[in-house]
């Protein structure tokens, strides 16, 4: 059943975006040749807490970490180790947090110094397939609608579509209904209503949309081992269109890059 918020909600529900926003910026600082993901996972933990809150993932489902760190051909839940990133790696780093009784629940995908030209497309386009979906997300329209806009963006490029991991509802738990697949058919699936809010997710593959799971019982990798990307928002319908709760803006401080591309699903300006 989905649980529709109520506008005071929705701004608690912002403010534990923001805490993952920010902490994604803490953590985009120390991404480099030679760093090792548990020396990432020790700034995000000090960084939510540091906010009055608690790392959403950490004992969640019974996992042992702050972040879910996943290199190269990890598609999601890798985690935190002491293995070195290595110029030429891409890091998809999933980061959650709980405060005041709230999710908040998104990612990106870094490149490690200089990547190739072939996954730095993957990663652009990727990206730019979250906001493709995201711009579905408005009312009466339905999950179908989402996961089709997606699919179409990235396998007109040639990518696999992830298609057993899936974005969800996000809220007092960090999985509610509904599912939000990367995949789909128009006019199908769940209807949007005002006072949604939801993780889009996109998990796209450089080749096979195939994965598999290690004996971890965590990581997930593509089965033929090319790269995988994903990038997340946090959205709320409100007044019947998407309104980013999430942001990369501090991301985008800490490496020194210029985007509008939020500007559109946001009612007011975001002063970092």
């Amino acid at each position: 059943m989905i649980k529709v918020k109520t506008r005071e909600e929705i701004e608690l529900m912002r403010e534990s975006a923001l805490i993952v926003s920010k902490t994604l910026g803490e953590v985009a600082k120390a991404i480099k040749p030679g760093v090792t993901t548990l020396q990432l996972d020790k700034i995000a933990e000090e960084c939510i807490r540091d906010q009055g809150a608690v790392p959403g993932f950490l004992g969640l489902y019974d996992f042992p970490n702050t972040l879910c760190m996943s290199p190269n051909s990890q598609v999601v839940h890798g985690i935190p180790n002491n293995d070195p990133l290595v110029e030429g790696d891409i890091i998809s780093i999933d980061c959650g947090a709980l405060k005041n009784g709230f999710y908040g629940d998104h990612a990106y995908t870094f490149p490690v110094g200089d990547i190739s030209p072939e996954v730095e497309k993957l990663l652009k386009v990727t990206k730019e397939s979250l906001y493709v979906g995201i711009r579905e997300f408005k009312l009466n329209n339905r999950v179908g609608d989402v996961g089709y806009a997606i699919q179409q963006y990235c396998e007109a490029h040639g990518y696999g579509v992830v298609r057993e991991l899936v974005g969800h509802g996000l809220g007092e738990k960090m999985h509610e209904d509904p599912e939000m697949p990367n995949y789909g058919r128009r006019g199908r699936g769940k209807k949007f209503i005002e006072g949604m809010v939801v993780a889009i997710e996109p998990m796209i593959n450089m080749g096979t949309q195939r994965i598999r799971q290690h004996r971890d019982g965590w990581t997930i990798t593509t089965l033929d081992n090319l790269p995988s990307a994903h990038f997340e928002h946090n959205v709320a319908l409100v007044d019947g269109k998407p309104e980013l709760l999430s942001t990369f803006a501090y991301i985008y401080d800490a490496l020194g890059i210029k985007s509008d591309e939020e500007d559109e699903f946001r009612q007011e300006v975001l002063v970092l």
